[in-house]
């Protein structure tokens, strides 16, 4: 999916270039008709479990440590920051908001970059620089100091979520690639319940050297993410092509059923701002980035402020940060399970809907008692909901966006609009409102009814324009048409993306 490690930007193109189903109309040697027409799907099967077992590994690794290392100052809070710092509300939400507009800015370019610098070294490369960012975090003494540091974490994390799923989808096909998103994704839900579990244990460091809790909180966990980022320099491969996990047969049989999977893109597909364009234009597009936005709102609502809503509904500051690993816990359980069976049925809006509605369930739980420990029971369903539904969209949206380019840009449009609703959640939780946070849950029920909505506009406009594309096949194909190329062949799939009428929109 990008270049490998010598920069070749032609040879990744092509190693990573998948081409249109074996009906479409792309002109192939018979070489490479045999190639496709005998794949060994149990053979493929081994191939995709090597993967599974080496690369995705290390992507859960990745985001873990991004979500840990940008959420952590929630549990830093209740350990003592604000205190220590002497922060008002207002200066926390000013931190806590800093992070989200580098972040926000950096992942667009980063993922139109990432096929040229090679994501064997990018990726490393960013981890191993947020970690000493995050380890410095420990040291500030001051309202400003924090800002600054949280504003480079913002821009050197960035660009590692997006990046992560398009680097993936340049390994797995359109229908294994929501289940791989879930199970690297599921590392969000995991930190939640692994951070409170860590930030409990580093508070019994207060006083040691001199620092205080929370400051053990940044400097160990950002020092782990300096390792992790080293290491990982050796173990990241740029393509298939490029894994040294995989034998030679392997590699052709993952590049054969990638090629099956995807319309052809070759060296051709070059940058254009008519991809970037095209990604900004398309409808579902459009409704994903709303869908994006709204959870995201919810999202980092939950994860940044977890500790302090739980401890807010009467329990103890050590009893909160160990009472936040439950709904993140089944977080992790839910976002499996509905991925598996997204990719399982290949369907998108059906699971989508049905989170949405098992959010609204947890939301209107907690408006509706006054009881601590009901409210506290009715987290488990929002996070249940909230994290479920990003591997689904993520999916969504990398399934219907064509060419690499478009692609990268849809990726990385939606995930800036789940940047944007961090923005809206860092000021969603002030603590004169709590423990029941009327307003914003308030706010956050009706996103969750839009994201069903959503789920269900997307799916009827993606259908109606699958249909258009079989009626108006020919039309569409008309200005490719040539005495070679009687269907178009690669022109019409570079020119037309997944608006080609033999592209099939994930539904």
């Amino acid at each position: 999916m990008s270049a490998p490690s010598n920069g070749n930007e032609t040879q990744a193109a092509a190693a990573n270039a998948p081409s249109s189903p074996s009906t479409s109309s792309i002109h192939k040697s018979d070489i490479e008709k045999h190639s496709l027409e005998s794949i060994d799907q149990a053979e493929v099967d081994k191939a995709v479990k090597k993967m599974d077992l080496v690369i995705m590994p290390i992507m859960t690794m990745f985001y873990l440590l991004s979500f840990l290392d940008r959420t952590n100052i929630g549990n830093a809070r209740v350990a003592g920051l604000q205190k220590g710092l002497g922060l008002t509300d207002h200066q926390y939400q000013i931190c806590v908001t800093v992070t989200y507009i580098p972040y926000i800015l950096s992942e667009l370019p980063s993922n139109l970059l990432l096929r040229k610098i090679g994501p064997n070294w990018a990726m490393p490369t960013i981890l191993t620089l947020w970690g000493i960012i995050v380890t410095f975090q420990g040291f500030v003494t001051s309202f400003h100091g924090l800002i600054a540091v949280r504003f480079f974490i913002g821009l050197v994390e960035g660009p590692m979520f997006p990046g992560i799923v398009l680097y993936l989808s340049g390994f797995y096909t359109r229908t294994q690639i929501s289940v791989r998103v879930a199970f690297f994704f599921s590392a969000a839900s995991l930190s939640g319940a692994f951070s409170g579990l860590l930030a409990a244990a580093i508070s019994n460091m207060h006083g040691v050297g001199g620092k205080q809790a929370w400051s053990w909180i940044f400097i160990l966990e950002g020092l782990f993410s300096v390792l992790m980022g080293v290491i990982s320099f050796f173990l990241v491969p740029a393509t298939p092509r490029h894994s040294k996990f995989l034998t030679e047969s392997q590699k052709n049989l993952i590049m054969a059923q990638l090629e099956r999977d995807r319309p052809f893109v070759n060296p051709v597909d070059t940058f254009s701002f008519k991809h970037i364009r095209h990604a900004f234009t398309s409808p579902h597009v459009f409704f994903m980035f709303v869908v994006f936005f709204v959870g995201g709102t919810n999202l980092f609502g939950l994860a940044l402020f977890s500790p302090s809503i739980i401890n807010q509904l009467g329990f103890s500051p050590n009893h909160s940060q160990l009472l936040s690993v439950g709904p993140f816990g089944a977080a992790f359980c839910m976002t499996l399970f509905i991925a598996y069976v997204s990719d399982r049925y290949r369907t998108r809006a059906i699971p989508l809907f049905s989170l949405s509605i098992v959010g609204i369930i947890g939301y209107s739980m907690y408006l509706g008692t006054h009881n601590k420990h009901v409210a506290y029971a009715s987290i488990y369903f929002m996070a249940m909901g909230i994290y479920g539904t990003v591997p689904v969209v993520a999916a969504w949206i990398s399934n219907n966006s064509e060419p690499y380019y478009t692609r990268a840009s849809a990726i990385a449009i939606c995930f800036m609009a789940t940047n944007l609703g961090g923005i809206l959640s860092t000021w969603s939780y002030p603590t004169k409102e709590g423990p029941r946070f009327k307003k914003t849950n308030t706010m956050n029920l009706i996103f969750m009814i839009v994201t069903g909505l959503l789920a269900i506009a997307n799916y009827v406009v993606l259908r109606y324009k699958n249909n258009k594309k079989a009626e108006n096949r020919a039309k569409v194909l008309a200005p490719y048409i040539t005495e070679k190329e009687p269907d178009g062949g690669v022109t019409a799939w570079v020119e037309l993306g997944d608006r080609h009428p033999d592209f099939r929109y994930a539904l």
